[in-house]
């Protein structure tokens, strides 16, 4: 397994804690390893995933190959797509779903070179451009507390913690959390490393 987390993890990944301490990190897959080698029979076991943030259930379903099984509505989608007739260029990827606008819209993208659905992509990979820095910044902060929130609720400074991570206040965040255990802090800091306009030293870190 790896030494630290990646920030920008290459497979699905995901961490396990108990009792506070961080007793595997990695793929799915390897995790499941790990964990499957552990007495978990005093209880405290927690598992979170990597991307989100969130809490996942272990042992995770078998049938899904290295992490979590997608929402339902996903593959439905996919199918969909894949059974649609192949008229025209490739799809390339492309998904379809529907989309509702008012008249005016639909109006202005009828206008637009390439019609509406190559507007509407133009429109959506500008938006991303644009707001990237924000958008990382929201997700951040939503990961990061999802992981708090189940893990260090009962903490001292666990209610100003969370109030100086939507702040974005690094220093109040940090000190907040300077007594929890160093492993839940480490890999807070590091759930949170895009949260801050100004990051602390330590979100550079993956615990």
């Amino acid at each position: 397994m790896q030494t630290d987390p990646s920030p920008i993890p290459l497979l699905p990944s995901c961490t396990a804690f108990l009792q506070g301490q961080r007793v595997a990190f990695g793929p799915y897959p390897e995790v499941a390893r790990a964990l499957a080698g552990l007495d978990l029979s005093a209880g405290g076991l927690l598992v979170f995933d990597d991307q989100s943030g969130a809490q996942v259930d272990y042992p995770w379903p078998t049938e899904v190959p290295g992490a979590p099984a997608a929402p339902d509505e996903e593959p439905v989608a996919a199918a969909s797509a894949a059974a649609a007739p192949q008229v025209g260029r490739p799809r390339m990827g492309v998904v379809a779903r529907e989309v509702t606008l008012l008249p005016r819209h639909w109006a202005w993208l009828s206008h637009q070179p390439g019609g509406a659905s190559a507007a509407l992509r133009r429109l959506v990979e500008e938006a991303r451009r644009t707001h990237a820095a924000r958008d990382g910044s929201r997700l951040a902060k939503e990961r990061a507390y999802r992981f708090m929130s189940a893990i260090a609720s009962g903490y001292a400074g666990f209610e100003e913690a969370s109030r100086a991570l939507f702040a974005q206040d690094a220093e109040a965040f940090h000190q907040r959390i300077a007594a929890w255990p160093p492993a839940v802090q480490a890999h807070l800091a590091w759930l949170a490393r895009d949260a801050f306009d100004t990051p602390h030293p330590s979100e550079a870190q993956a615990g």
